[in-house]
């Protein structure tokens, strides 16, 4: 017998590169394949090599379908999802000028502030873009590179994020999604998404909706790109979704990874877009429904039809058509771990706060904005005791991301406090919705009903979602939800500890000013 059609789902983030193989009819995860990735730097510098991308990638591919027992032929679609904002250089040959900068990479801090400044604050960023420049925005690093290696980049013939480069190593066309493009700061997040305008096809293309051919995509803003200095050209072009096929695997591409030349290739997205369309998030599926993520850092995020302007809020679009606004706090479960290690606790060996307030900012803060805070302990008594202090740092930190949470839900046009708004459950993903702790502690501080999807690779089969699309020209979205990638566990919810709440935001609403500023 044949073997059943698979599709492949890459996730390039910045540590690693996963590899999903994905059954398409089921979704069934067979396998995934893994290589770890170098990322080099000191002094807010974090950069990494994108031909490393691409051997790891081949790697990945080839560990995952060893792993699964499948046949490359068997293989029918492939999806890159990556990094965000990642600024990486090309030559006319398709080749890096230089290590590409990452969105960790904090050195183009002050060209974030001169960027904003130049547009005369926050509220034209956020009209135009749906985001103010910070560090991680794409924008800032090429300002940064302009500023600092000016010859390089002079001698630039193509800019890429992440993703567009693996893209464009697999289907040879300079190709980005609405998604990805919306974190580059120099993309118009509510002009094209919502239009869904009708587009010529490239001669082959069967699966998903039409490219952009136009030499200047109508999404980029041409004027913050003459701000930049930085020509249209030089950039891909805007596929209307992530699923859309952008073409065929090359025949080099597929002599590299071992795969049938000219099957499908997808555009592809970002790591968050493709988590949000792992779990079934979007346009044909769920429509402002909350999800929260508990890694190193804590961010929440929801598929909606408004859009959002918040300076706060990052105004993502989705890779669907819709918008994908997104907060995101520094100070989540490493800073936790770093408290549960100072108290020689384990993790999980947590009570609640006891009257504590322990705000967890050991790296600053993001949301809310306070980048040179750190940690505020206040409460001790005798009585205290470890258990309790390293539970006020759960509530910290999950009273940090929580209200992030609710400025993401205000920004969308809903009211927090509205009880249809408030029934709605929480997903909860990433390491910490892993850990009974945080579990316990977002259940009782939010009041809400946790999901807790079962799938942990949300990225990689969000991606596998958008091959598929490609390969069949069916919704990835709403073949996700087929799928159940974003089924899991529901933790009914408990009263909401509006003691501990208010203690916190109290707290912090009288600190922000002085002690954390």
């Amino acid at each position: 017998m044949p073997d059943r059609p698979v599709v492949i789902g890459v996730d390039s983030s910045t540590q690693s590169t996963k590899a999903a193989v994905v059954d398409v009819e089921t979704g069934a995860l067979l396998a995934v394949g893994r290589t770890p990735h170098t990322v080099t730097g000191g002094g807010g510098a974090r950069e990494s090599d994108p031909e490393a991308w691409w051997t790891a990638l081949g790697r990945a591919v080839a560990a995952g379908l060893e792993e699964a027992a499948v046949t490359p032929s068997a293989v029918v679609g492939i999806a890159v999802a990556g990094q965000q904002h990642g600024l990486v250089t090309l030559d006319g040959a398709g080749r890096p000028l230089r290590p590409a900068l990452l969105w960790n990479d904090t050195r183009s801090a002050p060209q974030a502030a001169a960027l904003t400044a130049a547009l005369g604050g926050p509220e034209p960023w956020l009209a135009r873009t749906g985001s103010v420049p910070v560090a991680a925005v794409t924008a800032t690093k090429w300002q940064w590179l302009r500023q600092h290696e000016p010859a390089t980049a002079a001698r630039t013939a193509a800019v890429r994020l992440p993703h567009d480069f693996l893209t464009e190593r697999l289907s040879g066309e300079p190709v980005t999604d609405p998604g990805d493009a919306s974190g580059t700061g120099w993309y118009g997040a509510g002009t094209d998404t919502e239009t869904g305008a009708s587009r010529a096809k490239p001669d082959g293309d069967t699966g998903g909706p039409a490219l952009t051919t136009a030499a200047t995509p109508a999404a980029y803003d041409t004027g913050i790109l003459d701000l930049l200095g930085l020509d249209p050209a030089l950039l891909p072009t805007v596929a209307p979704t992530g699923g859309t096929r952008v073409g065929g695997l090359t025949r080099a591409a597929a002599e590299a990874l071992g795969l049938p030349e000219g099957i499908a290739v997808a555009a592809g997205t970002g790591d968050n877009m493709a988590a949000a369309v792992g779990l079934g998030l979007g346009g044909t599926g769920l429509l402002d429904h909350p999800v929260v993520s508990l890694g190193t850092s804590g961010t929440v995020f929801a598929a909606t039809r408004a859009r959002p302007a918040s300076p706060g809020i990052s105004g993502f679009a989705a890779t669907d058509g819709t918008y994908l606004p997104l907060g995101c706090t520094l100070n989540c479960t490493l800073a936790v771990d770093r408290i549960a290690g100072l108290l020689g606790l384990d993790r999980e060996d947590a009570a609640p706060g006891e009257g504590l307030v322990l705000l967890p900012y050991l790296d600053g803060e993001r949301t809310p904005d306070l980048p040179r805070a750190t940690g505020l302990l206040t409460g001790l008594t005798h009585a205290t005791t470890p258990r309790a202090l390293l539970g006020a740092a759960y509530e910290g930190a999950v009273f940090t991301v929580l209200r992030a949470l609710d400025e993401l839900l205000t920004a969308c046009g809903l009211d927090p406090a509205d009880p249809s708004v408030r029934d709605r459950p929480l997903r909860l993903i990433g390491g910490g919705s892993r850990g009974g702790a945080w579990t316990e502690t977002v259940r009782r501080l939010s009041g809400r009903a946790l999901v807790i999807p079962a799938a942990t690779e949300l990225v990689a089969l969000g991606a596998a979602a958008l091959a598929a699309a490609a390969a069949t020209g069916t919704d990835p979205v709403a073949l996700a939800a087929t799928w159940g990638t974003g089924a899991g566990k529901t933790l009914e919810p408990v009263a909401r500890d509006e003691e501990t709440w208010g203690r916190i935001e109290k707290v912090l609403d009288q600190s922000a000013p002085t002690l954390l500023a």
